[in-house]
């Protein structure tokens, strides 16, 4: 699943592109996604502009004249911008078609992904409304997740990966950042140290700036923006190196599974 790194790059990928572009035509052609796409933008986004493209979480915000686009890639989706007479793909669900000759084209083979036409403060919507700090942003501290995780008696990485506490830090980057921490992944939030928090909030951010500069993670179905794959792949210490050496201590990598996702860890380097 993309996660915030891979969103990230999305964004950055797509917005020189089409911002200060007008929409000419919302082709839509699978509204079956998540959750259906409302008919009725075929119609309300011709004629806009288009402002800025942000990131909340994993959503992506494209704010137009009268309202924003909230945009999730959803387990195998990707935006790419390309030019609006270009061939489609069986998975291809809309176009976003400009007055630039290009198009913001959605593929997204699961259908997993969703799109929301929101006319309010974009902030206030339901699926952003209750989310936690970015973690790349001041808002993110040590001591606001020892505060969260007083008397918590969740595993520290179920505790990161609820977006309630912090959004952003999936399963990926959740194990990557507890490993550079020194803290095993089952240990209850709620008896971490604030000097381990502070080691976490530190990891987290480093893991998260490292992957964005690097395009992303692509273990399977990912691609950016212009269609290349994210190569952090190549810079991960413990996920999906289950029996392979450390690459500190030499020490196999172990595996197990939280909340039915998979965890990765130094039984050596983690404490």
């Amino acid at each position: 699943m993309p996660e915030l790194p891979e969103v990230e790059t999305t964004r950055r990928g797509v917005r020189e592109a089409i911002v200060g572009h007008a929409v000419t035509a919302f082709d839509l052609r699978e509204p079956r996604l998540r959750w259906p796409v409302e008919s009725r933008l075929v119609r309300e986004l011709v004629g806009q502009h288009i402002h800025d493209v942000r990131r909340r979480a994993k959503y992506l915000l494209i704010d137009l004249d009268r309202g924003s686009l909230i945009a999730h890639l959803g387990m195998s989706g990707s935006l790419r911008v390309m030019p609006s007479g270009s061939p489609r793909l069986l998975h291809d669900h809309y176009d976003l078609v400009l007055d630039s000759g290009q198009c913001l084209r959605f593929n997204d083979p699961r259908r997993f992904g969703s799109l929301h036409w929101c006319t309010g403060p974009v902030e206030e919507h339901p699926l952003l409304v209750k989310l936690g700090p970015e973690p790349l942003e001041d808002g993110l501290t040590a001591e606001l997740l020892a505060s969260r995780a007083r008397r918590r008696k969740a595993a520290v990485k179920l505790f990161l990966m609820d977006q309630h506490v912090v959004v952003g830090v999936g399963n990926i980057y959740a194990s990557e950042a507890l490993f550079r921490a020194g803290v095993r992944p089952r240990r209850a939030a709620g008896r971490i140290k604030p000097t381990e928090w502070q080691r976490i909030v530190e990891s987290i951010r480093q893991v998260l700036g490292e992957a964005i500069h690097q395009g992303g993670t692509t273990l399977r179905d990912y691609v950016n923006a212009d269609g290349t794959p994210g190569y952090f792949r190549q810079k991960l210490f413990v996920y999906e190196r289950a029996g392979e050496p450390c690459r500190r201590c030499r020490t196999p990598i172990r595996h197990l599974v939280q909340g039915q996702r998979s965890t990765y860890f130094c039984p050596v380097c983690q404490q």
